[in-house]
């Protein structure tokens, strides 16, 4: 049993402290819960003054940024493709999934997807600072999570050997969505 209770809170740099707050309320229906500003870094006394913002992101999830006005603009790690670090948020419906991206979209936000991943469905976007950010709409039925619990370490053993993908799920991709054997 893990000894970690939940996730206390996910932070990431912002651009703008007050943009983000307000972005993140407009579209996502984030409220903006605390807001934390020092001069310094408590754990390590350095001399950065910050703007640390908390937003509810529902269920007891907190999602928080960082502004840093004395640092230099944030950037990409440049050996990271973009679609690969980003943060996905459930929502409890494909219906709620669609008004999200047509309140996106009003918004004049460019929105891909919905993306059929078979387990989900989602769609993707950035915010104001960068990120890339997911909605999803779970698709999954009880046999489709049992079938792929069953290979998971088979798969990642498989992975760590030859950096392939293995083809144990590969009805989760083919098409079919149909669950099968390997």
């Amino acid at each position: 049993m893990a000894f970690i209770e939940k996730i206390h809170h996910v932070a990431y740099r912002c651009k703008n402290a007050k943009q983000t707050v307000e972005w993140y309320g407009k579209y996502l229906d984030m409220d903006f819960i605390l807001a934390i500003a020092e001069d310094e870094v408590p754990s390590t006394q350095e001399p950065d003054p910050y703007m640390h913002v908390f937003l509810d992101a529902g269920n007891g999830n907190v999602l928080a940024f960082f502004e840093l006005p004395t640092r230099p603009e944030m950037g990409r790690d440049p050996n990271t493709p973009t679609w690969t670090q980003h943060l996905a948020l459930k929502v409890d419906s494909m219906d709620t999934l669609l008004k999200a991206k047509a309140r996106l979209e009003a918004g004049g936000i460019e929105v891909i997807g919905p993306t059929d991943h078979t387990l989900f469905k989602s769609i993707y976007f950035f915010d104001p600072s960068g990120h890339r950010l997911e909605l999803c709409a779970n698709t999954a039925t009880p046999e489709m999570n049992r079938k792929l619990d069953a290979v998971k370490w088979d798969m990642l053993n498989e992975w760590d050997r030859t950096k392939k993908a293995p083809r144990h799920a590969r009805w989760m991709h083919d098409g079919s969505g149909k669950v099968g054997a390997h």
